[in-house]
């Protein structure tokens, strides 16, 4: 009698950030900093001394200015040729950008950007709460485009939390496991539409972006994905480990699945966070330098171009780190005028 095939193909340890990500995605990195309170400028009310500010990814005292000096966070920069996919667990956003529009989205809200031919946008993280901690945990996740839509105009879709439809399945003992469901399918539940040239739009792309809670001990069966070619990894990135099938996993620990495979995840004591991207590989080279993702290196090259000659619409904001009034909740407001507010 054969051995049963194993549903892991591949485990890696999740260290520093970026995590590693196999085709249609380029990158994930998941950011958790425990903010203090603010203070009146929206940043941080303690001594930034010692902090290399403007380029503070140190972790001291549990969070990082990154490219922030004021408030914490990205102001402006340039993206082309690609898609980012932002959930946000915890915290706000500030989202500003070249064509106009903006945003103040968090507390489980999803951005969906497709930056296409180009787009420069800034990304704070304003600390509003003045009299306690304003803790900021996210993914930031990029997926690629295929050359026919790395051109495509730039467009941002917001999904707002009450918006995701989630998954809820119970093991024999009534043990919970909940999967929000940002892109794909998951049993009878599909994931709001997807930016009109994203990858993930084209019905045979297999992509896939599961956020999944279990509860303590939890027993989830995830399904096999819909085709042999997807790429599939699971993330264990929060609370305790898991087991897959019999197998124990780590906190901390990348596994790269079997897309036929239909393995049973087992949650730890502490329960498990899981984050699972998956998708039908483009298949294309990738050409990348910093913001800009292309297939060659001579449109790297036209991408720069391109940017110093237009600055992709320029930016329309008084400063380069731009965030919202403090009496603003979440809202979108689109290039094209339309404001969603929640």
């Amino acid at each position: 009698m054969s051995a049963q095939r194993s549903a892991i193909a591949q485990t890696v340890k999740l260290g520093n950030p970026p995590w590693p990500t196999l085709d249609p995605f380029l990158f994930c990195v998941h950011h958790h900093d425990t903010y203090p309170a603010g203070n009146s400028q929206f940043g941080p009310a303690v001594s930034l001394e010692g902090r290399d500010i403007g380029q503070d990814f140190a972790g001291k005292d549990g969070w990082r200015m990154y490219h922030g000096e004021v408030v914490p966070g990205f102001p402006g920069h340039p993206h082309r040729g690609f898609e980012t996919v932002t959930i946000v667990r915890r915290g706000l956003i500030d989202h500003s950008d070249s064509l106009g529009a903006a945003a103040r989205f968090g507390k489980g809200d999803v951005q969906w950007l497709t930056a296409g031919k180009g787009i420069v946008h800034s990304e704070m993280f304003p600390l509003l709460d003045q009299k306690g901690p304003n803790p900021l945990e996210l993914f930031q996740i990029w997926l690629n485009l295929p050359a026919a839509d790395k051109l495509a105009d730039p467009h941002f879709t917001m999904l707002w939390d009450h918006t995701i439809p989630r998954h809820v399945a119970r093991d024999a003992a009534g043990r919970q496991t909940e999967v929000l469901v940002v892109a794909g399918t998951i049993g009878d539940v599909k994931a709001p539409p997807p930016p009109p040239k994203s990858w993930a739009s084209r019905a045979d792309s297999d992509v896939a972006i599961y956020s999944i809670r279990m509860e303590p001990n939890a027993a989830f069966t995830l399904p096999a994905a819909k085709s042999a070619e997807t790429n599939r990894v699971l993330y264990a990135f929060a609370q305790g480990g898991l087991h897959i099938d019999t197998t124990p996993i780590a906190l901390g620990t990348g596994v790269v699945l079997d897309p036929e495979a239909a393995p049973e995840l087992v949650a730890g004591a502490d329960g498990c966070d899981i984050l699972v991207l998956q998708g039908k590989p483009i298949g294309e080279p990738v050409a990348a330098h910093g913001p800009f993702v292309m297939n060659t290196r001579a449109e790297i090259q036209q991408a720069f171009t391109d940017y110093q000659r237009t600055r992709f619409g320029g930016w329309p904001w008084p400063s380069d780190a731009p965030v919202h009034a403090p009496t603003e909740g979440r809202f979108a407001r689109h290039a094209d005028g339309r404001v969603e507010t929640i």
